[in-house]
């Protein structure tokens, strides 16, 4: 297995890719820390896992209070000793026209996506860079996005910013070996890609054929696909892959 015994924190885990990501690590040996806001999703997955015989851990915790993140990274430490792998995956998109958007929906964007980013790497770190090793991937989006939709712009700002970060923490956090890389996942079929849908008044088998024409491999992602890339970015097999943003979206 090539996670055995590494210690995970995957962040927004208890849905969509953030689980793909969780059920993909504890297949590959790591004991996982199962975060969502929604603490019944969050459980739900860390039985399931604990049911299989496998150690998980279900923790609730808003990633835009720094707070709350730093109780989630000192039980996670407390529970299983260390923390190895972060994955900041917790994020939220509002798409409102600029002229309409107000203060708190762009502070609330930026706040979940880039703040909560910042935050759990932050609390992070402390412990990565005390054992001198440390596997970090960032979730951002495709900035434009493949289909090059209008109302992202606090999205598609957070979004770049987190790209961004990722380059220079690479730089930052190399010496005391943790690499820092960024994946991102456009056109997934998740809970993301039917609200879109909803928005543009299509059914969602439509939206998909509408999305699957615009996309070289001919198909929308899987939570898996985006699972897969970021595995392979937190085993040895990539330690020396740091500050790069890979696009997950079937094409260039």
């Amino acid at each position: 297995m090539k996670l055995q015994e590494k210690v995970s924190v995957v962040t927004g885990a208890g849905r969509g890719i953030g689980k793909a990501i969780a059920l993909r690590f504890s297949d590959e040996g790591a004991k996982v820390v199962v975060n969502d806001i929604d603490l019944s999703y969050a459980e739900n997955l860390a039985g399931k896992l604990k049911e299989m015989g496998r150690e998980a851990l279900a923790i609730k915790a808003d990633v835009s209070k720094a707070e709350e993140v730093e109780q989630m990274f000192e039980r996670a430490a407390q529970q299983f000793g260390r923390v190895d792998i972060l994955v900041n995956n917790a994020g939220i998109r509002k798409d409102i026209p600029f002229h309409k958007m107000s203060q708190g929906v762009w502070d609330f964007v930026i706040a979940v996506h880039l703040k909560g980013t910042f935050n759990c790497t932050q609390a992070a770190q402390k412990y990565m860079v005390k054992q001198c090793y440390g596997k970090i991937v960032n979730l951002s989006s495709p900035v434009p996005n493949s289909l090059g939709e209008r109302s992202q712009t606090g999205y598609a700002s957070a979004s770049a910013a987190i790209q961004g970060f990722t380059t220079a923490l690479a730089l930052e956090l190399g010496r005391y070996n943790i690499n820092v890389n960024c994946v991102a996942p456009d056109f997934i079929d998740t809970e993301m890609t039917r609200t879109m849908a909803r928005r543009e008044g299509m059914y969602l088998d439509d939206y998909k054929r509408f999305a699957a024409a615009r996309i070289p491999l001919g198909r929308i992602g899987k939570p898996e696909d985006v699972a897969n890339v970021v595995l392979f970015l937190v085993c040895e097999e990539s330690s020396f892959i740091s500050g790069q943003v890979i696009y997950i979206r079937g094409g260039p």
